[in-house]
C-alpha cells in the first residue's frame, strides 16, 4: 500500500463532518438497514424521502449487501431546482440516478482507495480517485466511511452524483 493510500484511509477513518452524521447504535441494539440507518440521521431526509418516492425502500433494505454513496441535505441543496423537480416527477429517472449511488456488495473504505471505478447498479460506473488525501466518487467526496448497516455500508458524500445522460 502506498504512503496516498494510506493517508487517504486515514483522512477516511477521521473523517466526521459537521453536525455529525448517522448517531451511533447503542450497544446491545440490533444495526438497522441502510434505509433504516439513513432514516435515523435528519441529514438524509431528502435522500430517504427520494428513495421512498422513487420505490427502492424494499430493494435498499433486503438481505443482500450493497454500499451506497449516500449525499446529505446539503448535497441535494446544491442540485439546481430544475432538475430536483424533474426527478421528483420522473421516476423513470429518480430510479437511475438513485441507483448510480449503489454498488453491490459491501466495499469497505480499504478496498474503495484501491479501485479506479466501481459498476453502480445503474449499469454505468463511477469514477474513484484520491487527490490530496481525499477520496472522490467522480466529483464528490467522500466525508464519512464506513458506516454499518446490516446489509451494507455507507459511506457519505458531499455532492449528489448524476449519471451519464441525466
Amino acid at each position: 500500500m502506498n504512503r496516498l493510500t494510506k493517508l487517504a484511509l486515514v483522512c477516511l477513518a477521521l473523517a466526521i463532518p459537521a453536525g455529525g452524521v448517522i448517531a451511533t447504535v447503542p450497544a446491545g441494539a440490533t444495526t438497522p438497514n441502510i434505509v433504516g440507518l439513513a432514516a435515523s440521521d435528519p441529514e438524509f431526509s431528502t435522500l430517504v424521502t427520494l428513495v421512498k418516492k422513487a420505490g427502492l425502500v424494499e430493494a435498499l433494505s433486503g438481505e443482500t449487501k450493497l454500499t451506497v454513496f449516500a449525499p446529505t441535505n446539503k448535497a441535494f441543496a446544491k442540485v439546481p431546482k430544475a432538475l430536483l423537480h424533474k426527478l421528483a416527477t420522473h421516476k423513470k429517472l429518480l430510479v437511475k440516478v438513485l441507483e448510480y449511488h449503489v454498488v453491490e456488495g459491501e466495499v469497505l473504505a480499504a478496498e474503495v482507495v484501491k479501485l479506479h471505478s466501481a459498476r453502480t447498479l445503474e449499469g454505468a460506473k463511477v469514477k474513484i480517485h484520491v487527490r490530496h488525501g481525499h477520496v472522490f466518487i467522480n466529483n464528490a467526496k467522500i466525508i464519512k466511511a464506513n458506516i454499518h448497516a446490516s446489509n451494507g455500508v455507507i459511506h457519505v458524500i458531499n455532492k449528489v452524483l448524476l449519471p451519464p445522460g441525466a
